[in-house]
């Protein structure tokens, strides 16, 4: 494609990411699929720029309402190459028009918004804290109670693209043998996580898929603060455990794995076509002990049936997903207040319902990937106040349980965030229920 029609393709992604109320990942995959004459790299180069928007989306809107122009996909665009490329307004116009796959030819309002913008810098110091901070103005209360003298520096981390993690299935690997794997096919910048044991990163986007070692179910992407949800499970060898929010499968893996593939693991969700998305990864990853059930609710009949019968239950409740803004970057401008209000209170239903599935000493983890208090903190103290036989078990001790060590987090609970720990922002807190008496 030439630099025009890549461009063409941009801001037609835009504009239907914008359309549509779904995930914009989501929207590029149909976008992309539908358009199977697209090369890898001009994919690479199309996602790329369009998640660039998506980052900049607050301070780009800020700069365009300045200056009175109509803002969509185009404008944007527009207004991008010239605050965050540099380039010059003849540059730009050169690039539009330049063929007949490249975007209509610049109007003369785009020559008044380019000369505008000309020399400019994508940030400006009359911009409020949330056009800055690329989040809704609607959360800065919300983020502040959380975060506190910290969330300046965790919105800015937050605009950054994140890194690439992977988790070593122990099933079929170790830390040294996955990095022989990779650097075998020429990834050569793995370096060991930080965090977790059992975690590589690599500073930007690689094509993990066309690896082999990721075929042979070596490895598996995750971020390091995932992984350490799951290691902070303890599901050990033998036990019967529930991933009660199964999703497609991340943590379900890296549990079988802590498991050794002995004893039994049940994976519920409430969406079929979600759950379904899981098989070809335990069959990559050589996973044989895992029951998916779909449940028609949190309070599914089967839940009842099943009560007092599981060593570990691990609740990874849907949530505002404000923790992976980095990777999800348009999601934060589809959550509104009623929706965050409403995402609390099926939190507690699913973490009260779940915990009936806890035997007497066993384990119930809660987890989200949150930065919002309401989310994280209030509902476990909310859910111990009102379960009296459960307790909450320090970090501190759990993470010596489990990962093993000094644990590197302040905090009576797990609590994550990019500027401080190099991860997606991740919530878990780890109960006990009390063990049956005599």
């Amino acid at each position: 494609m030439t630099p025009g029609a890549r461009l063409s393709a941009v801001i037609e992604l835009l504009d239907e990411i914008a359309r549509q109320d779904k995930p914009a990942d989501l929207v590029a995959g149909y976008y992309l699929k539908a358009r199977r004459y697209i090369g890898a790299k001009d994919r690479r180069y199309i996602s790329g720029r369009a998640w660039g928007v998506l980052r900049r989306k607050a301070r780009l809107d800020w700069w365009l309402a300045r200056e009175g122009s109509m803002i969509n996909g185009r404008t944007r665009v527009l207004a991008d190459l010239v605050l965050s490329d540099h380039k010059t307004p003849t540059e730009v116009s050169e690039m539009f028009a330049s063929d007949r796959h490249s975007p209509t030819a610049l109007l003369p309002q785009d020559h008044a918004l380019l000369q505008a913008l000309k020399g400019r810098d994508l940030f400006h110091h009359e911009m409020p804290a949330w056009v800055k901070g690329e989040y809704p103005e609607w959360l800065e209360p919300h983020l502040t109670a959380s975060l506190g003298d910290r969330m300046t520096a965790e919105m800015a981390a937050m605009r950054d693209e994140a890194p690439v993690d992977l988790r070593i299935n122990t099933l079929k690997t170790n830390r040294d043998g996955a990095l022989a794997a990779l650097a075998h096919e020429g990834l050569l910048n793995a370096e060991p996580t930080r965090l977790s044991p059992i975690g590589l990163r690599f500073p930007a986007r690689i094509a993990l898929t066309a690896q082999q070692a990721f075929k042979d179910g070596l490895v598996e992407v995750q971020d390091e603060g995932s992984q350490l949800l799951a290691l902070l499970t303890d599901a050990k060898p033998g036990m019967a455990v529930v991933d009660f929010c199964a999703g497609a499968g991340g943590k379900t893996l890296a549990l079988a794995a802590t498991m050794e593939n002995k004893g039994r693991l049940i994976a519920c969700d409430v969406n079929e076509r979600r759950a379904e998305k899981a098989t070809l990864r335990l069959r990559r990853a050589g996973v044989h002990n895992v029951t998916r059930r779909i449940l028609e609710s949190e309070t599914d009949k089967w839940v009842k049936r099943q009560a007092g019968s599981f060593d570990r239950v691990l609740v990874d409740a849907p949530c505002s997903g404000s923790g992976t803004w980095r990777r999800n970057p348009d999601s934060k401008w589809r959550l509104s207040e009623q929706g965050l209000t409403e995402l609390a209170a099926l939190q507690g239903r699913i973490l009260a319902s779940a915990a009936r599935l806890v035997r007497p000493g066993g384990r119930l983890v809660y987890a989200t990937c949150s930065l919002l208090t309401e989310e994280d903190e209030a509902q476990v103290t909310a859910f111990l106040a009102a379960h009296p036989d459960f307790r909450l078990i320090p970090l501190a001790e759990a993470w010596e349980q489990t990962i093993g060590g000094t644990c590197p987090i302040e905090g009576e609970m797990l609590r994550l965030a990019p500027a401080k720990d190099g991860t997606d922002g991740f919530f878990a807190a780890v109960m006990e229920r009390a063990a049956a008496t005599a």
